[in-house]
């Protein structure tokens, strides 16, 4: 592994787009396919956010979020979240026992949350109050027991799953808890050469063997320079005005998001745009983003951000379309 410390920033987004490319060449031993989906991944961990990806059972998220910490030489921890779990069962326990000189004491038993890379699995199967501390903890990167704080480690990446195609027994986030995601990613069907190639590799024998690419130490380097690159005001600029126009009560909005949108994106959309838009950037070994960054990150970041109304339903007018006509005018 290369000494950052030394490199300026020119080249650490040099070194950056490199590791990029060999990354993606090391999944590609393990998962077959889902190119879009596993860059968004990276983006938002570069860019210290959190993913909600939904999708139907058995598309390999597990595989993808494990082979991903693996790659970045993360501690990673998977839970399953169902009905009967407990706050204390994600961020930990206060146990009674025996101390050295004989007498009793409590201990705090640290949860499965003090990991750096979590799988939150099918998150609205827990009710409100578990989901609430695994939230709380994303936001703050903090978990307090018994009134002592600790702190988790860093990095610290949730990536939590959605099942689209059942929801009897499910508990769903609300809009406030959905927007503490930087992403919404939709995980499809493999193509049917993908689910080919996907069979011989899980069906045989092979064993890949993977190289890992970054530490948790040049992670947290990489993170702290996509926060350093530059934007330019007509690039923000742009970003605030596409989602200020998300926003019904906005004079400005178009005829099409008065009619069919309840609620539009608030502030940290604009900030996540912009963060995802400076991290394709430097994974491209760019300097600083463009406009088209911006696009690219709309999707994924307003998707569970616009709250479509009846008329939507009614209309069959799905959210995407919409996000894609917003961003197309006036470009």
């Amino acid at each position: 592994m290369e000494n950052l410390n030394n490199l300026t920033d020119e080249q650490l987004v040099e070194s950056l787009n490199k590791k990029f490319t060999e990354l993606k060449n090391e999944i590609k031993k393990v998962i077959v396919g889902q190119d879009k989906v596993i860059e968004q991944i990276i983006i938002s961990i570069l860019a210290r956010g959190h993913c909600l990806l939904v999708g139907v059972p058995g598309l390999a998220k597990t595989l993808m979020v494990k082979t991903l910490s693996e790659l970045f030489q993360l501690n990673f921890n998977r839970i399953q979240f169902t009905p009967d779990l407990m706050p204390s069962d994600i961020t930990g326990t206060e146990i009674f026992e025996e101390s050295e000189t004989g007498g009793k004491k409590f201990k705090f038993v640290k949860g499965p949350i003090f990991s750096n890379m979590i799988l939150a699995d099918e998150i609205n199967r827990t009710p409100p109050k578990t989901q609430s501390a695994l939230l709380e903890a994303m936001q703050e990167h903090k978990v307090t027991a018994a009134g002592v704080t600790y702190n988790l480690q860093e990095p610290f990446f949730v990536l939590a799953t959605q099942n689209p195609i059942e929801q009897e027994g499910t508990y769903p986030l609300p809009e406030a808890q959905l927007d503490r995601f930087m992403f919404n990613i939709w995980l499809d069907y493999p193509d049917f050469f993908d689910e080919i190639a996907m069979i011989k590799m899980t069906t045989g024998v092979y064993t890949p063997n993977v190289i890992k690419i970054f530490t948790g130490e040049e992670l947290l380097k990489y993170q702290e320079l996509v926060r350093k690159v530059p934007v330019s005001d007509e690039v923000i600029e742009f970003t605030v005005k596409k989602v200020s126009l998300t926003r019904p009560s906005n004079p400005l909005a178009p005829k099409y998001i008065k009619d069919y949108i309840s609620w539009g994106a608030g502030p940290r959309a604009s900030q996540y745009l912009i963060l995802a838009a400076k991290t394709k950037a430097v994974l491209d070994g760019r300097f600083t983003p463009g406009k088209d960054d911006v696009i690219i990150a709309s999707e994924p970041v307003l998707r569970h951000r616009l709250i479509p109304n009846f008329n939507a339903e009614a209309d069959n007018i799905k959210v995407l379309e919409i996000i894609e006509k917003l961003f197309k005018e006036g470009i």
